[in-house]
């Protein structure tokens, strides 16, 4: 069982450019994909950014590369700089891991999640 413990969310002003952390225990977390996606209620949950232990990422391209994903594997943490937020991308982020490559953005593929992180983005 590989947990995921998400951290760096909040209230935040429009334009500010926080960072959310993924970090994990697991001793081979460096193999996994891991995943951001992002929620919002009554909606699905939407996928922002990938990492593959080889460092290739892919992002969402809706959100205009305001986003940037990285992963520290001796700390074993994966992380989600967010630039220029606006009130629109208030929403639960959560990160995911998987053992494998491709399909990332399938909701459905990924193993472990953790509890998710609110960011609330103030006009």
């Amino acid at each position: 069982q590989v947990r995921l413990v998400e951290s760096g969310g909040g209230l935040v002003q429009a334009g500010d450019s926080p960072t959310l952390a993924c970090a994990s225990s697991e001793r081979t977390f460096g193999m996994y994909a891991v995943t951001w996606f992002r929620q919002v209620p009554g909606k699905d949950r939407e996928f922002v950014a990938a990492i593959w232990r080889s460092g290739s990422v892919y992002y969402n391209g809706d959100h205009a590369g305001r986003f940037i994903i990285s992963r520290d594997k001796d700390t074993k943490t994966v992380y989600l700089q967010m630039n220029s937020l606006s009130p629109d991308d208030t929403a639960v982020y959560y990160c995911a891991a998987k053992s494998s490559w491709g399909n990332y953005d399938y909701v459905g593929g990924y193993e472990y999640w953790g509890q998710g992180t609110q960011v609330t983005v103030t006009s």
